[in-house]
C-alpha cells in the first residue's frame, strides 16, 4: 500500500511539471530587418510570437551548425566546449557531460527527437545521421528522415555555381510535404505527442529548412514569383574588411561570381524553405491546440543561428556580423503573456537553465547563461549588458565578438579590432575601431574576460 500511495504520489508531481517542446530550424536568419521585413510568408511563426515572446536580440554563440547546437544544448560556450567545427561529434570532447534533454530525461521526462537537433555530422543516409543523434543518453528516442524518390525529382532548380560548391543548389520539387524530411519530422513530432500520456516530456523537433540544398515542394515556391523577389544589394559606401571576416576561400570566390539572376534565385529558394519549413511548424501547433496543452507546455523555437542572403556578398554563416550572430527566438511558456516582444540582449547559452528554472531542476554543471523567466514575466528587463560570439579560421587565428545594446566590437587573435556602431550603422558599413579607442578598450577587456578558448 505504501509502494502505491509513493508511486501514485511520484506520479501526481511528474504531471505536475511542464511539457518541452524545442522546435529548432537550420540557417533561418532573424527576418527583422528592414531588408527582409514582410516579404517572407511565415503565418505560424506569427501564429507563435502571438503565443509567446519573440527575442529581436538574441545571439548565438558560435554562427555554425555544430558548435552553436553543442553549446545550445550543453549550456556551455563554445569556447567551453572546444568544438568549432562541424567534423566532431560533442561525445568526443564532452563524454560526460549532462544535455539538456538528459537533464530532463533523468528527472522523469519522456525524451524524443525527430530531426536536426544536435548536427548530424553530413550523413549521406539516415542511420548515419542518427548515429550523431545521441540516442540513449539525451533521448529515449531520435528519428532522422531522407526525402523519398518522388520527393527527390525536381521539376525545376540548378546547381548556382556551375558545380563549384555542390551544396549552392536550388529546386522546386516534385510530390507532397511529406515527400521531404521536415514533413515526415512534423508528423512524426505530432504523432509522438498525441502519443503521450500525463507523463511530462521533452521533445525535440529540428527542421533541416532552409538549410541546403535549397529544396521545397514547388508550391512554396510558386509563392514568390522569380521577377517579385528583390535580393540584397551592398550600398556604394560600405567598406572592405579583412578577408578572413567575410568573403573567404572557395564560398568568396564562388560568390563574388554571382550575376544578378543567380542571387534572386537564391534569395527566392531561401524564402520557399522558409515557408516550407513555416508550414510544418503549423501542424506541430495544431497539434498543441487540438490536444488543448499550451498551458502546460513550454514551447522555445529558435534558429540555429543567423545568416547572410547577399550581405557584404556572402550566402552563408560563419561570420562576426550582425546577420549570422543573431538568431530567431521565440519562448512560449505557461503562465506568462503572449504576444510580447522584448529587445533584452540574451545568449543561446540561457535556454538551459531557463528550461531547467520551469522544469524545477537544478543545473548539473555551472551554467554560462541564466534564466530568461524574468524578463517571460516582464519583457523590459534587463539581465546582461552583453552577448558573445566566436569564430575560427584554422587551427591558430579566431575572433570574438562582444555585442552590446549600441556597439558590436570584434577582437581577433592576432590583435585587430572591428567596432561597429548599430545606433548610427545598423548594417555594419564601417568600421570605426579608429575613431573610438576607448571604447574598443573598454570592449575587448570584457571580451578577455572569456573562459579561454580549447583549441
Amino acid at each position: 500500500m505504501r509502494i502505491f500511495l509513493f508511486l501514485l504520489f511520484s506520479s501526481s508531481l511528474l504531471a505536475e511539471k511542464p511539457n518541452v517542446l524545442l522546435i529548432m530550424a537550420d540557417d533561418l536568419r532573424d527576418f527583422g530587418g528592414a531588408f527582409t521585413k514582410d516579404v517572407v510568408k511565415t503565418p505560424n511563426l506569427d501564429r507563435l510570437r502571438a503565443h509567446g515572446t519573440a527575442f529581436v536580440k538574441a545571439y548565438v554563440q558560435y554562427p555554425v551548425c555544430n558548435p552553436s547546437r553543442s553549446s545550445m544544448m550543453t549550456g556551455l560556450r563554445a569556447e567551453q566546449t572546444g568544438i568549432t567545427g562541424n567534423d566532431t561529434k560533442f561525445r568526443e570532447k564532452l563524454p560526460d557531460i549532462i544535455t539538456l534533454p538528459q537533464l530532463c530525461k533523468e528527472a522523469g521526462w519522456q525524451s524524443h527527437a525527430f530531426g536536426k537537433l544536435y548536427h548530424l555530422g553530413g550523413g549521406k543516409n539516415v542511420e548515419a545521421k542518427q548515429a550523431w543523434m545521441d540516442a540513449g543518453k539525451s533521448w529515449h528516442t531520435a528519428q532522422a528522415f531522407e526525402a523519398t524518390k518522388t520527393g527527390k525529382k525536381m521539376l525545376e532548380g540548378r546547381n548556382v555555381t556551375g558545380g563549384a560548391l555542390n551544396w549552392c543548389q536550388w529546386g522546386a520539387a516534385d510530390g507532397t510535404d511529406e515527400d521531404q524530411p521536415d514533413g515526415q519530422i512534423a508528423a512524426a513530432t505530432v504523432a509522438m505527442i498525441e502519443k503521450q500520456g500525463e507523463t511530462p516530456w521533452f521533445i525535440g523537433c529540428g527542421f533541416m529548412k532552409p538549410h541546403d540544398p535549397f529544396i521545397a515542394p514547388k508550391k512554396y515556391f510558386d509563392l514568390y514569383p522569380l521577377e517579385s523577389v528583390k535580393p540584397w544589394h551592398d550600398p556604394a559606401e560600405i567598406e572592405a574588411v579583412r578577408k578572413d571576416s567575410v568573403g573567404f576561400g572557395d564560398y568568396g570566390e564562388a560568390f563574388a561570381k554571382f550575376t544578378e539572376k543567380e542571387w534572386r534565385e537564391l534569395f527566392r529558394a531561401y524564402c520557399a524553405g522558409t515557408s516550407f519549413m513555416d508550414a510544418q511548424l503549423g501542424r506541430v501547433l495544431d497539434a498543441l491546440d487540438k490536444n488543448k496543452l499550451w498551458d502546460k507546455t513550454l514551447v522555445i523555437f529558435v534558429g540555429d543561428h543567423g545568416y547572410h542572403t547577399g550581405e557584404r556578398s556572402w550566402w552563408n554563416k560563419n561570420t562576426l556580423f550582425e546577420r549570422s550572430c543573431r538568431a530567431p527566438l521565440i519562448i512560449a511558456a505557461p503562465g506568462t503573456k503572449g504576444g510580447q516582444t522584448t529587445r533584452a540582449l540574451v545568449e543561446f547559452v540561457d535556454l538551459y537553465p531557463t528550461i531547467a528554472e520551469f522544469c524545477g531542476l537544478s543545473m548539473p554543471h555551472a551554467a554560462a547563461g541564466v534564466s530568461l523567466k524574468p524578463i517571460l514575466q516582464k519583457p523590459f528587463t534587463s539581465l546582461k549588458d552583453a552577448a558573445f560570439t566566436l569564430v575560427t579560421r584554422g587551427p591558430k587565428l579566431y575572433a570574438q565578438s562582444i555585442r552590446t545594446s549600441r556597439w558590436r566590437c570584434n577582437l581577433w587573435s592576432d590583435g585587430q579590432t572591428e567596432l561597429y556602431d548599430h545606433v548610427a550603422d545598423p548594417e555594419e558599413l564601417h568600421n570605426v575601431s579608429a575613431k573610438h579607442a576607448d571604447v574598443v578598450s573598454e570592449l575587448t577587456a570584457k571580451i578577455k574576460t572569456l573562459p579561454p578558448l580549447k583549441l
